[in-house]
């Protein structure tokens, strides 16, 4: 892996999502990121899937006018001419997706190898701002 930190932009695979969903934002993108999370039934949640999802989690807290204090210059360009309401149930979907990715999920087990608080403040920091 790239880009490696605890925020939810600072990895490649957030990073790489970000900038082709900005290329042409749209539901469907946020949408199937969450699906990739939530909808694999017992399957092992890979690391790739759970930071695009998380990255895409975030799009959803900005949308709702609660976005990251650290976001990148280039989520802050892209979020400002946005025009996507997320509905309860896409809420809900980046909720459930990011409470999936904290308790099981590669990319928590690859931060438990770490000094994971920093990156548990950021998903629980995530968490608690798609629930206001």
């Amino acid at each position: 892996m790239g880009a490696w930190g605890s925020s939810n932009f600072e990895n490649d695979d957030a990073s790489d999502w970000l900038g082709e969903f900005c290329d042409d934002p749209n539901k469907e993108a946020i949408s199937n990121a969450f699906v990739a999370v939530n909808e694999i039934g017992d399957k092992y949640l890979e690391a790739p899937e759970c930071s695009m999802a998380l990255a895409a989690a975030e799009v959803v807290a900005a949308l709702e006018g609660v976005p990251n204090q650290n976001l990148p210059e280039e989520a802050r360009e892209c979020f400002v001419k946005l025009k996507i309401k997320p509905d309860s149930n896409m809420i809900s979907a980046a909720v459930n997706a990011v409470g999936r990715i904290r308790t099981d999920s590669e990319l928590k087990e690859l931060w438990e190898e770490q000094d994971p608080a920093e990156w548990y403040m950021a998903v629980d920091d995530l968490a608690a701002r798609l629930r206001q």
